[in-house]
């Protein structure tokens, strides 16, 4: 095993309104284009509503959001003598948030009809609330790693 490289993840920094790493990687994702100061400004913008909505901190609006939308196991496909399964394994802490971040982003996205913060603002709230489209993606996540139970054993492999 010469020269095997340790991974090193990179230093990410928190914003300048929260000071906190998760809204940093929450700009970093709505970014599209490199266009770095739309997504700030979405990202505050939306954070302030749904503060506004639901009279508590942004970030602590935030923080619970993504822990509601955020998945506990995921099946993972496995081959293992000529067949494939789908072993359900438990996620890493990273996966989970990139996860449950990616699913509200993308539900923000997929609907139409308004800009782009009242969308985002909507998503975290009805997340935060235990609901919505990130809320469904998680429950589809967990159904299907229940279906899948029986090929758990091979997750050691």
């Amino acid at each position: 095993m010469r020269g095997k490289v340790t991974r090193t993840s990179r230093i990410i920094l928190p914003d300048r309104v929260y000071h906190s790493t998760v809204v940093t990687k929450l700009i970093h994702r709505i970014m599209l284009r490199g266009q770095k100061a739309t997504a700030t400004t979405i990202v505050y913008k939306a954070l302030a509503k749904a503060e506004q909505t639901l009279s508590q901190p942004a970030l602590q609006i935030f923080e619970q959001a993504l822990k509601h939308a955020a998945p506990t196991v995921e099946v993972r496909s496995k081959r293992i003598g000529g067949a494939t399964y789908q072993v359900p394994m438990e996620v890493r802490p990273e996966r989970k948030s990139a996860l449950a971040m990616r699913w509200i982003i993308n539900a923000s996205r997929a609907t139409a009809g308004k800009p782009m913060q009242d969308k985002l603002a909507d998503q975290i709230t009805a997340a935060y609330k235990n609901e919505g489209a990130a809320i469904t993606k998680r429950d589809e996540m967990h159904r299907m790693a229940e279906a899948n139970k029986a090929f758990a054993h091979y997750a050691r492999f």
